[in-house]
Order: structure tokens, then sequence, then C-alpha cells
């Protein structure tokens, strides 16, 4: 009698995972048509990278490479020049003549955000659109300076 109850109850399961399938298929899917549909992210998401930019138009880095020696998976790459004096890039005495970030190693810790004592640059959050090839995920200068577009919407903190 015991293979007859081992029959009903295998049965009795099979039709309770069958229940929560069927259960599943009638709820929205939780997809989202990124970057049509704004995507929700939590206040505190740490997205694509920005060097920011005083009023004026000039450019915040100095050139320190603080950022740089902050990153533990070496992602950062600052090379400082001297400022012009008649023509400066940057209120100190160098700026960032070469600025990138190589997004393939970047595990977007905030460590270099922390380290810039002129917090220049910051982690926005936008989310960084997915590559063909492997160059177009090291962001220069010019494209850390203008602004990303993102199409998100802040998620409230549960």
């Amino acid at each position: 009698m015991s293979g007859l109850g081992d029959v009903l109850q295998g049965a009795a399961q099979i039709a309770g995972a069958m229940g929560v399938t069927l259960k599943q298929l009638t709820k929205k899917p939780v997809t989202v048509e990124y970057p049509e549909e704004p995507i929700a992210v939590f206040p505190r998401y740490r997205g694509r990278h920005m060097l920011r930019k005083y009023d004026s138009g000039m450019e915040r880095c100095i050139g320190c490479c603080l950022c740089e020696a902050a990153c533990p998976t070496g992602a950062i790459f600052v090379d400082a020049a001297e400022n012009d004096p008649a023509n400066p890039h940057s209120p100190g005495e160098r700026y960032a003549k070469t600025y990138e970030v190589n997004l393939l190693r970047c595990v977007f810790c905030g460590d270099c955000e922390e380290a810039c004592p002129v917090e220049a640059i910051v982690l926005t959050q936008a989310i960084p659109m997915p590559e063909q090839n492997r160059r177009s995920f090291i962001l220069t200068k010019e494209q850390l300076l203008e602004a990303p577009d993102s199409n998100i919407a802040i998620r409230p903190e549960a």
C-alpha cells in the first residue's frame, strides 16, 4: 500500500509545483526595455564615471593622481601635465592631460570619488551602456567630461 501512497504524494507535489508555475504565468514580467523605459535604481547606486567642471567651464581635476592611486583594480589612468598660466585648464598648477577609466576593470567601489580632494570624479547613477568591442569600454577624458545620458528612476529605499 505504500507504493500507492508514494504515487499520490508525488502527484500532489507535482500539482503544487505546477500551481506555482501557473501563478507566475499570470503576473506581469519584470523585464524592462532599457533604455526606452526608465529603470529603477536605488539612491546609493554607483554607475558611470563623470569628470566635473566648475561653473566657469574650468576642469576640476588638478592632476594629483590620487584617484589612480586609490583604485584597487588599477582601472584609472591619469597623465598629468603642467598648466599654462596664460590658458589654464584647471585652477591648480597641473591638470590631467589624459584621463581614462577602464570599465572592464572597474568594480564601481567609489574609492576614486572619496580620494579626490576637489571632487572632480564622481560616480553618477547612469548605467554604462553595453558595447560591441573592448576599446569602447575605456572612457576617455572627453567622454568623462560630458554628462552621461541616463533614463533611470530613483527607487524608494525599502
